[in-house]
């Protein structure tokens, strides 16, 4: 009689428990979820890209047929051409130069710069970069979204980070030329360069959009439009 009286009265506690193990496990499915700064982990050992292929997928679909040379590169070693408007030149080494990056999620770039070349305020919308000086040296920034600038000069041996989707630029105010080499999160990270981007997207950003946002007039944007965008053959 007396156990039965102690199991009723031990009772209500049983539920009391079993709320509080669900309402733990409630919290825990309404915690966010852990983010992740690269591309998502591979499936398998190797997913070489096949670059020709009309799958579309988040990446690239696989091929079937792997050689060594779909994992090398030799790119990188030579300076690129700085004879253009800015002045700089990049030289990527993503998955669309080495297929076998697909799905490890790191690329690499190597980038010139001419004396008072520039690489212009631009963002990579998937990757954090981290830029190590090869020679010269390099006035390098980025902007918060709280608009604030970090910026500070770098040298030869020295090493820069630019986080993910920040806006950010590379120049070269020195007598002699400069270059690094640039690291990527991603396979494939991505460039959009403000410029470009607004003066010369095909459709057009409606001018309208342009002189507003940039407090400008009209033959302001076709005189920033006939210097940025690509020439018609």
């Amino acid at each position: 009689m007396q156990a039965r009286t102690m199991a009723r009265a031990s009772s209500p506690l049983l539920p009391c428990a079993a709320v509080a193990v669900l309402l733990l496990v409630v919290v825990l499915l309404l915690l966010p979820s852990p983010s992740t700064a690269g591309d998502p982990d591979l499936l398998q050992d190797i997913c070489v890209a096949d670059l020709t292929s009309a799958v579309k997928v988040n990446g690239f679909a696989c091929k079937a047929a792997v050689t060594e040379d779909d994992f090398y590169f030799r790119g990188l070693g030579a300076a690129g051409n700085t004879s253009n408007t800015y002045g700089s030149a990049v030289t990527g080494a993503n998955v669309e130069k080495v297929p076998g990056l697909n799905t490890l999620g790191v690329s690499m770039s190597r980038i010139d710069y001419a004396p008072g070349g520039l690489n212009p305020p631009h963002t990579h919308p998937r990757a954090t970069e981290m830029v190590f000086v090869l020679q010269g040296a390099l006035d390098v920034g980025f902007i918060t979204t709280g608009n604030r600038l970090v910026a500070k000069t770098i040298t030869a041996g020295d090493v820069f980070v630019f986080p993910r989707g920040l806006v950010h630029f590379q120049k070269n105010n020195g007598d002699v030329p400069a270059a690094v080499v640039s690291a990527f999160n991603s396979q494939l990270p991505g460039t959009q360069s403000l410029a470009t981007t607004l003066f010369a997207a095909s459709p057009e950003v409606p001018i309208g959009v342009l002189t507003k946002a940039f407090q400008i007039g009209t033959k302001e944007v076709d005189k920033i439009k006939s210097r940025i965008a690509p020439k018609k053959s």
